[in-house]
């Protein structure tokens, strides 16, 4: 062989499952789920996929709403409209306990009229001239779920899609309105129109009544780059096309267009920019200096995007992160900025006023809580300065309120409860990894807990894309765990990990975990496994871990690398061949947190957290279920396939696989596949660490 890789590939024994639709592959599959299904299906089984079902159907949930002119607009999914209703109501009749809600699209109507199984994927208005009513959207499509689909001109003043309209094709697209009767659209136009990663290549405007091969060109980025977008901004006294050069997930380049031209703002790459009016909000990832000050990362900054393109760079901070505080998002209101932080994974909210010098307020927020605040419509003339308020904990069932900046808000709606909150307890308490660093989780277990080491516990994390796990209700694992009951009358325990790779702390949180770091999220969520021991909690016979996509990936590595501290893992959607997870569906994308295996000195150290070549013969593995879907088109299923075949060429009895056939990558594309999904995961690990597997 010419090259370590060449070497690796010839030995992969079950490359042929990688052909995703191929008769053999889905053979394979099929038998697979059969053999799982024989084994967890069974009247305790569909009994607790009934209860988590209900609470995915329940009509009690908070319709959440988005504003557009005078109407509010819900997607919507129950027992009698498994694929959705789109629709909209009045705010006078949206606070009533009984909206009336007018329908705009029926899913489940459109999928059986057309012979499709459309998955609903949202909804891109056209904004009206000034003082008139929103009438047309792209409506979003999906034919599996997976991230391809298809864009189409709606008008929902007829409820009707549009004769001759635009009609862009199923394909992973990034389209925008460019005017009444123009689109930008990033699509797979052919060969050279797509990146590595996927993504479009390419943005051309494509005008009313013009052939998709006819639209002209208009921004473009090279091909080992991500992805290329192109939007319209079109708030009045402040409308430009604005392009996006995504190099990668963690990297891009932005232009304004200007004169013909595109102007790419002199900014560094890793750093976040968003534009509002005349305002210029900037994060950088990496401690940044400029003229002299260096920001750092994760701070806030604003200027005046006229100001900053003018050559100003007296940039104004905002926010500055601490030890324990970090910024999560921001958004605008017509006249104020809505800070969302985090500190030490509880939420805290701040409002900043630009015309007062950007003075700050504080919005109250409950502690071991998540807080979101956001705008309703920082466009409307009235109720510009209007703001969504979410709040959610572990025990305390989602509430939606509305207020107005300076005159409080009120609640509006809240989830029903689902199971008794008032029995369980929440803690949060923080395990010491493997270099010193204090790592915090969440426990949330019965009030009456005993710590004597005899309680099932599931262990969930992510760790990756600087994304942030925070408390939030949720019916499904209230039923499908907390509830649950042991003979001996001991309930579940279930326990959230906050590790490095995730963005509780903000960027630097996830940069330590990075690519040759990545190592470190492994070694916090096994610190936390001890710790969960050390404190009596549960013993590993009795502890299970779940991850899915990167937190797949996780959990595989936990199988691979400390089986000794779990008795059972679930594994869902998960990346597992690191070797070749850069030529797997959207996988070259992921070059910046993982790296690229291609490279020989970089596969030095991803291969030290492959789980696909990390299992060896002769280790006492946990019991373990891995899962996935056909149509997952972000990770894609064969990763999952792979690991299940090579653990049971290896002669692993305790394996299980399950593969939904549609439902793309969140493993379901409608409640009843979601409640099967989510009950599969939790009856294997219930039966697995109570000795009933």
């Amino acid at each position: 062989m010419n090259s370590a890789h060449e070497q690796i590939t010839a030995d992969d024994e079950f490359l042929w499952l990688e052909d995703i639709y191929g008769e053999r592959p889905l053979e394979w599959v099929r038998s697979q789920n059969a053999v799982t299904e024989e084994v967890l299906i069974d009247p305790g089984f569909l009994t607790l996929e009934g209860g988590v079902l209900e609470v995915l159907d329940s009509t009690d949930r908070i319709p959440m709403v988005a504003k557009r002119g005078t109407h509010y607009y819900n997607f919507w999914r129950d027992a009698a409209h498994p694929k959705g209703l789109w629709r909209r109501t009045s705010w006078e009749s949206y606070t009533t306990e009984d909206p009336e809600w007018e329908i705009l699209l029926d899913v489940d109507a459109l999928s059986a009229s057309e012979g499709t199984e459309w998955v609903w994927g949202g909804a891109l208005f056209l904004r009206p001239p000034e003082g008139q009513e929103y009438t047309r959207a792209l409506v979003v499509l999906s034919p599996d779920g997976g991230d391809a689909a298809r864009y189409r001109e709606y008008d929902v003043t007829t409820r009707s899609f549009i004769e001759g309209g635009f009609d862009i094709p199923t394909a992973k697209s990034r389209i925008s309105w460019a005017g009444p009767d123009a689109l930008y659209v990033g699509t797979d136009f052919g060969p050279g129109s797509m990146t590595s990663s996927s993504y479009p290549r390419t943005v051309r405007t494509l005008t009313r009544g013009q052939d998709l091969s006819d639209a002209e060109l208009y921004f473009e980025i090279p091909a080992e780059h991500m992805m290329a977008v192109v939007v319209h901004d079109s708030t009045p006294g402040f409308e430009r096309d604005i392009a996006m050069d995504t190099i990668d997930f963690y990297s891009h380049r932005t232009s304004i267009r200007r004169g013909g031209d595109w102007v790419q703002l002199d900014l560094p790459d890793d750093v976040n920019v968003s534009l509002h009016r005349e305002w210029m909000v900037l994060r950088p990832r990496t401690d940044w200096t400029v003229a002299g000050t260096t920001f750092p990362a994760g701070s806030l900054l604003v200027i005046g995007l006229e100001d900053f393109l003018a050559g100003d760079r007296a940039l104004r901070v905002l926010f500055t992160p601490d030890a324990s505080t970090s910024l999560q998002s921001w958004s605008w209101t017509r006249n104020y900025l809505l800070l969302n932080l985090l500190r030490d994974v509880s939420s805290e909210i701040l409002i900043l006023n630009p015309a007062d010098g950007w003075s700050t307020e504080s919005l109250d927020a409950p502690a071991l809580h998540t807080v979101d605040a956001y705008a309703v419509d920082d466009e409307d003339e009235e109720a510009g300065d209007d703001y969504w308020l979410v709040s959610t904990g572990f025990l305390t069932p989602s509430t939606l309120s509305r207020g107005t900046i300076g005159s409080g808000h009120r609640p509006v709606k809240a989830t029903p409860s689902f199971f008794d909150e008032d029995a369980y307890a929440v803690e949060q308490h923080f395990a010491l990894s493997a270099d010193g660093t204090k790592v915090p989780y969440f426990q949330v277990a019965a009030k009456d807990l005993v710590l004597d080491g005899a309680n099932p516990t599931l262990l969930s994390g992510y760790g990756g894309f600087e994304h942030a796990l925070t408390p939030a209700y949720s019916g499904v694992i209230g039923r499908g765990w907390l509830e649950r009951r042991t003979p001996e009358g001991r309930a579940g325990v279930y326990v959230l990990a906050n590790i490095r790779g995730g963005g509780e702390y903000g960027p630097g949180w996830h940069a330590a975990a990075l690519r040759e770091n990545r190592h470190r999220a492994y070694e916090d969520f096994a610190a936390i496994a001890r710790d969960l021991v050390e404190r009596g909690v549960t013993v590993p016979a009795l502890l299970g871990c779940t991850g899915r996509s990167n937190g797949g990936l996780l959990v595989g590595n936990m199988l691979t690398s400390y089986p000794e501290l779990f008795g059972a893992i679930s594994c869902g959607v998960p990346l597992l061949d690191m070797r070749r997870y850069t030529k797997l569906s959207a996988g070259y994308s992921w070059i910046a947190e993982y790296g690229d295996p291609d490279r020989p000195e970089e596969w030095e150290f991803i291969r030290s957290f492959s789980p696909y070549h990390l299992l060896r013969e002769g280790v006492d593995y946990p019991k373990t279920l891995i899962w996935t879907a056909t149509s997952d088109d972000r990770v894609g299923p064969v990763q999952a396939r792979k690991m299940a075949a090579r653990m049971e060429a290896l002669g692993l009895k305790d394996v299980w696989f399950h593969e939904a056939l549609e439902g793309g990558h969140a493993g379901a594309s409608d409640n009843r596949q979601a409640a099967r999904m989510h009950v599969m995961s939790y009856e294997f690990l219930w039966k697995a660490l109570t000795g009933s597997l």
